[in-house]
């Protein structure tokens, strides 16, 4: 669709109605006006007040699809500089809530007034809400199987039996004139009791760049917490560690923990973690941060090294978003890949396969050489 402007853009055909309208919201944050010297420069078309954001705001959610009022609130953030209207539970009110605005809003959560909390938390909650709806069932099913596979017997009952792994482990034993494969050895699946089987320890970097990441990675973490054969334990961390294990019950909590932004030590962070195994042939640590380090570098490729050394599953993961593949430190997700721990970017709908994989001790489903080192 082309949409004309003033002096219909001189196309000779101006705009009226409904489509005048759509007209002037995308010129209120993508028009530009002449400057000196022939120059083109951004044009404040939102005005600097709540209200004529507000109405913004709600002629845009008339016009689009909420796909494209997503796009167009976030760009009106960025080019407009307009999150600090956010803090104000009005505007709070007429933005379509996604998970980049809830990246934004953590951001502001420490200048955020006590007036406004409340209307954030109930626009995270949406958010939080729409996730678990999308994610949670798939994550259940995925992970259940993966627990029940991984627990391996040597006299399993007929509809627990692995076929292949049993007739690869008895080809010794085939008969050619029957041709066929007499199992001598069966190997199956038990079945998963209500004891915990696995531990996951989710470790997430807190900078601004990981925003997205840290709402997956905590809705994730409140799904893995709700099931019983997982023990789950969320850590975030920039130059300091938080331990949330303990908001994991209600991931808003866990978000509103958080403090986006600042620096990063992915090394104190390891640390952290590598103290809370005690079982490491059955935990998975699953690192997610764009490698950017500000602690010692050596000393955390060590303890990488160290934990998969005793048994733990190691994955790094570069973001766990629908963003595609994430700016990261190259050297150190080349590092990793030496040790046996490659870094790829993940989106939400694979992580419940990378964590099967994981738990099963199966190569990881890279989705991307491109992506990962």
């Amino acid at each position: 669709m082309v949409l004309g402007g003033q002096g219909a853009d001189g196309t000779a055909h101006a705009l009226s109605g409904r489509d005048a309208a759509m007209d002037s919201a995308l010129e209120s944050l993508y028009g530009k006006k002449a400057g000196g010297g022939g120059s083109r420069d951004r044009s404040a078309g939102l005005g600097a007040s709540a209200p004529s954001v507000a109405r913004w705001l709600g002629d845009i959610r008339t016009y689009f699809p909420s796909s494209v009022v997503q796009v167009m609130q976030r760009d009106a953030i960025d080019r407009l500089g307009l999150s600090t209207l956010l803090l104000e539970p009005e505007m709070l009110e007429a933005v379509e809530p996604d998970v980049h605005l809830v990246g934004t809003l953590l951001s502001l959560n420490k200048a955020m007034p006590e007036t406004t909390k409340e209307t954030a938390r109930a626009v995270v909650r949406k958010v939080v809400d729409d996730l678990e709806r999308r994610l949670a069932t798939r994550t259940r099913a995925t992970l259940t199987g993966a627990l029940d596979r991984s627990a391996r017997i040597s006299r399993p009952r007929h509809h627990d039996i692995d076929w292949n792994r049993t007739i690869a482990a008895n080809l010794k034993h085939y008969l050619p004139e029957q041709r066929t494969v007499v199992p001598e050895r069966l190997i199956g699946y038990g079945r998963s009791a209500q004891s915990v089987k696995k531990e996951v320890i989710l470790c997430i970097d807190q900078s601004g760049s990981m925003a997205a990441s840290v709402v997956y990675a905590s809705v994730f973490g409140a799904v893995l917490a709700s099931m019983r054969s997982i023990s789950t334990r969320l850590v975030v961390f920039d130059t300091a560690v938080v331990d949330l294990t303990d908001q994991l019950d209600d991931p808003v909590d866990v978000l509103f923990g958080t403090q986006l932004g600042g620096g990063t030590d992915i090394n104190r962070a390891l640390a952290y973690c590598q103290a809370q195994i005690t079982r490491p042939a059955d935990t998975v640590v699953v690192l997610i941060s764009d490698l950017y380090e500000g602690g010692i570098r050596h000393e955390m490729l060590k303890r990488v090294a160290a934990m998969k050394a005793s048994g733990v599953q190691f994955v790094t993961l570069l973001a766990l978003s629908d963003e595609g593949a994430p700016a990261y430190d190259r050297d150190h997700a080349a590092a990793l890949a030496g040790l046996g721990a490659p870094a790829f970017a993940c989106t939400p709908d694979l992580f419940p396969d990378v964590m099967a994989a994981a738990i099963e001790k199966r190569p990881l489903p890279i989705p991307d050489k491109e992506t990962h080192q």
